[in-house]
């Protein structure tokens, strides 16, 4: 009856928790305290001690209530329970994407957003080059890592020329031949 509890249980923080670990906070306290799993002052210390561990916030406090209450397969039951709603929503969610994928309007939308990602990145390097002094101190232009700020990226783009032109990664073991 606990493993079944423990299902139902997170199986609702699972779906409807959303705006991250922090917004479903209230919503499993109310499913832990309304079930008398944990008092409010353990739940409070689990939260804490959730966020401190690696992981997700949700599946730590549902690993550690379900093994509180039903051992090894409690923790099994709650942590699965949490997880399913996203797992199948995922699920769900790539198999309407390979389909949408297929369109040639979504392919050049994608192939737009490529190209704005790429500047976005490129103007923020850029910013952090000439914002943190690497390449200017003040007004005056340091040469030398300059120089070497665009060596660096004359081989980058230089090499993906390259390896675009058909060379093998494995080009320079057979220079010896």
């Amino acid at each position: 009856m606990i493993l079944l509890e423990l299902f139902i249980g997170f199986l609702k923080v699972g779906c409807f928790a959303f705006g991250g670990a922090y917004g479903a906070i209230p919503l499993i306290r109310d499913v832990v305290l309304s079930y008398g799993w944990l008092d409010d002052e353990m739940l409070t210390y689990m939260i804490a001690v959730s966020e401190s561990t690696p992981g997700p916030i949700m599946v730590n406090l549902a690993t550690y209530v379900g093994s509180s209450q039903a051992g090894f397969y409690g923790s099994l039951v709650a942590t699965l329970a949490v997880v399913l709603p996203s797992f199948i929503i995922i699920l769900l969610v790539t198999a309407l994407l390979k389909a949408v994928l297929k369109n040639p309007y979504v392919q050049a939308v994608l192939r737009g957003l490529k190209l704005c990602m790429i500047g976005i990145i490129l103007a923020t390097g850029v910013y952090m080059i000439i914002r943190n002094g690497i390449v200017m101190q003040g007004s005056e232009v340091l040469i030398r890592p300059l120089i070497l700020t665009l060596v660096l990226g004359a081989i980058y783009f230089g090499s993906r020329k390259i390896k675009k032109g058909g060379i093998s990664d494995m080009y320079p073991v057979f220079w010896t031949h």
